[in-house]
């Protein structure tokens, strides 16, 4: 099973929210994303591939005001009455990240066996890009959005089309995940503590080096 740092969640109380976040944060206005159905939720993306991590990118995403409510919990706790305030209140960050495998099913059963619930295994489209992710039924970030979500991609990969703007993820490290966990994050290029912060990345942008650090 092939393993890849697939992209990085950054939440916020409004996409427009994210977006401005973006452009201040790292100069740079992310492109277009879209609706995803299954969740109630819409995003924004930005290219992030490095030699380090190749076929990356950072997701900006929130709940779209303008979708029914979805007939599940929404996905990187973006539910949570608690992450919702520190949202409006402290503004967008870092809450989660996604990681990539050609196997999926067989990823699955290795975590259940280390005795690690990534939840079900969950299709979901939004346009012509289809994937395959885990998703717990509540939605809880496990060791703070440090222990990723995985997914498995049908086809097209988002970073086939995103232009490059000028922002590379150079390093990310994960903290607080517990050892009998640890041994089952085998990404290359993540950095796994078993303290510190949950998430932690650093990208080189059109303002310098731009350290997110977040989990909380």
């Amino acid at each position: 099973m092939t393993a890849a740092l697939d992209h990085l969640v950054v939440a916020a109380a409004t996409l427009d929210d994210g977006v401005a976040w973006c452009e201040a944060t790292l100069g740079v206005v992310p492109d277009a994303g879209g609706r995803h159905a299954l969740m109630g939720t819409h995003n924004r993306l930005l290219a992030t591939e490095s030699d380090a991590f190749p076929q990356s990118y950072l997701e900006i995403i929130a709940v779209d005001p303008d979708a029914p409510a979805p007939p599940r919990v929404r996905w990187f706790g973006l539910d949570d009455p608690w992450l919702q305030q520190r949202l409006r209140r402290h503004g967008p960050q870092l809450v989660h990240w996604v990681a990539r495998t050609d196997a999926l099913d067989a990823r699955r059963a290795a975590l259940a066996r280390l005795g690690v619930d990534p939840g079900a295994i969950v299709a979901a489209q939004r346009g012509t890009l289809r994937w395959r992710i885990t998703l717990r039924d509540d939605a809880r970030r496990f060791a703070a959005g440090a222990w990723p979500l995985w997914i498995e991609w049908d086809g097209a990969h988002p970073t086939a089309t995103l232009p490059a703007r000028g922002v590379a993820l150079r390093a990310f490290a994960v903290g607080g995940v517990p050892l009998s966990a640890a041994v089952a994050l085998d990404v290359p290029g993540v950095t796994v503590h078993e303290r510190g912060a949950p998430l932690h990345a650093v990208l080189e942008t059109p303002r310098g080096a731009v350290e997110l650090t977040g989990g909380a």
